[in-house]
């Protein structure tokens, strides 16, 4: 095959791959490299991707194949592609589902067609405490109640099985979404929605059933759950990452969906419901007894509300924001593997590095929707995303340098002179729902101090935050200040502008739950914005740097402006426009 050197693509040896930013071509190939690698590194010219197991393995469960994507690198490839990677990439591909689980004759079976592979995984020391015997050359016979940990080694081994075992029903539930909502809206899944949960459910097949749904904050997720829910008519467990996000399931299900008050409950900290649907959060699920924390306790002894997982027979367990499932929530889900299992999430990225334990226990990727697609579509809001350098005051920047290394971030995140540019920026957006998030309530009580603003931190009662997040909503108050509690699964359809003057260090996750509080589609198609505030030449700008490789992934392309151009910068309003701003700064 011929390639060509204006191609903005570079694969290299080692598995990473090199793309060019400032190249027509990158749109496209970016797209195509978001499939089945992971971005590294996204500084303003040259993007940095890396091809992995698991990363292949997730475009294999997404039904990609090995001859789709070393023809997606070729095409767009400057050189030929290294036969190392195409040996691997079609290696890799292949793995996934050569091991299969089934069940027969209440046994579950470990089988493949290549009786060398079940010799080798019959003695690997990963997957030995879990093999009862051999009972033929490509059949071993497995502990019927580890199936969870076999396929956490399996793929620690780097075979991932392909689980057929299927699952139980559960209790049933009738359950029906609603064509006028008990609003008296009008309703309908969204094609993206339905195909995913038709994708998830796959006709109640084994091949169904278990897996992750990857959608943009604003796109949806709640509702491909409810169609989930639908398809299987059965009683479901929703954990969540909070109260607020508790009683927005509540308010959903019972706006859209025939299910009526006495058959949903909430499991917190407020309440101990436990009905035909049943919602709690992470945080209830993980409490400990004092004196509890330590290694070797049984389960149900460390974490006493894990009990909710036996309470009914439960024929789902829906994972929102499946990226931040704790630790302890992945040791009671090897257990569980008999129960279908639905993830959702808008970014598969973990700042743990446990992907490969969603990957095993809650199932692989099943559906992804890039966020500009839906963005095309007019399903979530055009953003225009901007970072603002500004220098630390001399005082300050003394300070910093003197600051033991774990204290340099907080010293850079709270630079007194981000308030001066948040001035500016609130002059710039007069009549927009403007959020201002902040990671230290010192810094964010200076803002409530400085502009009279209302303010929702993790000390504000639930109540109360419903209250506040209720008057944004219907304009009575048109700034709120908010703390990391306002990251996630609040539904906040009329912000249109964020404002973050400091984040949870490097995290992507996060960058990825702020700025879908923007997302919704705004009235007479008007752009969002979302800026972050970073101190210039510090940790502050670093971590920035790591967290803006989630807008990358999305396909955004981020404005880096300087504090002494704040003041003529002019923010653009329509999807189109071009917002006024010296071109040396534009950032990839």
């Amino acid at each position: 095959m011929s390639y060509n050197p204006n191609n903005p693509i570079i694969v290299q040896g080692d598995k990473s791959v090199l793309l060019e930013v400032d190249n027509d071509l990158y749109p496209e190939a970016r797209d195509i490299l978001a499939r089945f690698a992971e971005l590294e590194k996204s500084p303003e010219y040259v993007h940095t991707y890396r091809i992995t197991p698991l990363s292949l393995w997730n475009a294999a469960s997404a039904g990609m194949t090995a001859t789709e994507i070393l023809s997606g690198l070729e095409r767009y490839s400057k050189y030929p592609v290294p036969d190392n990677v195409r040996v691997d990439i079609v290696d890799y591909i292949s793995r996934y589902g050569r091991v299969k689980l089934r069940r027969e004759d209440g046994h579950i079976l470990l089988t493949s067609e290549d009786t060398a592979l079940i010799s080798e995984l019959a003695h690997h020391k990963r997957l030995l405490p879990y093999v009862i015997s051999q009972a033929d050359p490509n059949t071993l016979l497995m502990d019927p109640n580890r199936r969870g940990h076999i396929k956490q080694a399996l793929v620690t081994i780097g075979y991932p099985a392909e689980d057929l075992i299927g699952y139980v029903d559960g209790e049933s539930l009738e359950i029906r979404l609603r064509p006028v909502t008990a609003s008296g809206q009008p309703f309908a899944l969204r094609d993206y929605q339905k195909e995913a949960a038709e994708i998830f459910y796959a006709g109640g097949s084994a091949y169904g059933g278990s897996g992750v749904i990857v959608l943009p904050c604003g796109a949806g997720k709640t509702m491909v759950g409810m169609a989930v829910m639908e398809q299987l008519q059965c009683s479901t467990l929703i954990l969540t990452p909070s109260t607020v996000a508790v009683r927005q399931w509540i308010d959903e299900l019972l706006d859209k969906t025939t299910l009526t008050p006495d058959q949903i409950g909430e499991y917190s900290g407020h309440k101990k419901e436990i009905r035909p649907v049943t919602i709690s959060t992470y945080q209830t699920m993980t409490y400990r007894k004092r004196g509890t924390k330590r290694r070797g306790l049984p389960l149900l002894e460390e974490f006493p509300h894990f009990k909710l997982f036996d309470e009914r027979d439960w024929g789902l367990v829906i994972y929102d924001e499946v990226h931040l499932l704790p630790a302890p929530v992945f040791r009671i889900t090897a257990e569980l593997q008999a129960r279908r299992r639905l993830g959702l999430t808008a970014t598969l990225v973990r700042e743990d590095g446990r992907e490969e334990d969603v990957f095993s226990l809650i199932g692989p990727k099943k559906y992804d929707v890039p966020w500009k697609d839906l963005e095309k579509q007019g399903w979530i809001a055009p953003v225009e995303v901007t970072e603002i350098r500004i220098t630390m005051p001399p005082s300050q920047r003394m300070e910093y340098a003197l600051t033991a290394p774990r204290q340099k971030y907080h010293v850079a995140a709270v630079n007194p002179r981000k308030l001066e540019i948040l001035d500016l920026l609130l002059q710039k957006h007069p009549d927009d729902q403007l959020l201002i998030i902040g990671m230290y309530l010192d810094q964010l009580e200076e803002v409530r101090k400085r502009y009279g603003y209302p303010i929702i931190t993790g000390k504000t009662p639930v109540r109360e935050r419903r209250k506040l997040f209720g008057k944004f909503r219907t304009g009575e108050i048109q700034r709120l200040i908010v703390s990391k509690v306002g990251n996630f699964a609040v539904d906040l359809p009329d912000a249109s502008v964020m404002i973050q003057i400091s984040g949870t260090f490097g995290s992507r996750q996060e960058e990825a739950q702020r700025l879908g509080r923007i997302l919704r589609p705004k009235k007479n198609g008007l752009l969002a914005h979302f800026y972050t505030l970073v101190s210039r030449d510090t940790k502050d700008q670093d971590f920035s740097a790591n967290r803006q490789l989630f807008l990358t992934e999305q396909g955004y392309r981020y404005t880096i402006l300087y504090d002494d151009e704040v003041a003529d910068y002019q923010p653009a309003t329509l999807a189109g426009e071009f917002c006024e701003i010296p071109p040396r700064q534009l950032g990839g």
